[in-house]
């Protein structure tokens, strides 16, 4: 978990600060924050693992943001955060490829560290069932 590159986009300074200090709290320490959608889309080579956006920022959705991102590496964990309770709005983004959403105000650094733990659980799984696929391909290529 502590080597994991997240990046943070909420044009609230309050709210960047805050989930900034609560991943910290649980020994994350490679945070990048964004106070503006273009800062962040510009900075997208920079590949982070995770990235924790605000549902509104500037004059985009986090919507839009998201597909920006899943276009450029759908390997990137998106977590969106919202004021929104509509499970609309929670049913949507997870279509769109978000691995969650988060509402303001009803999560903590616990909660946080969970997600971070389930992240890395899959992350893990994904490498081994690559390792496999990979391995499987060389004995393939050996017994022709």
């Amino acid at each position: 978990m502590k080597n994991f590159k997240i990046s943070i986009v909420d044009d609230n300074e309050f709210c960047l600060h805050l989930y900034k200090q609560m991943l910290e709290s649980v020994q994350v320490t490679n945070i990048t924050t964004f106070s503006t959608s273009n800062g962040f889309l510009n900075s997208l080579t920079t590949q982070p693992d995770i990235v924790f956006l605000d549902y509104q920022i500037d004059n985009l959705t986090g919507l839009e943001i998201l597909k920006k991102i899943k276009r450029f590496n759908p390997e990137i964990f998106v977590i969106l955060i919202s004021g929104q309770e509509a499970i609309s709005v929670a049913v949507t983004a997870l279509k769109f490829g978000a691995f969650d959403y988060l509402i303001k105000d009803q999560f903590g650094a616990a909660e946080l560290e969970l997600l971070l733990k389930k992240i890395e659980k899959l992350k893990k799984l994904i490498k081994q069932k690559e390792s496999k696929s990979i391995l499987h391909k060389i004995k393939s290529s050996i017994t022709k």
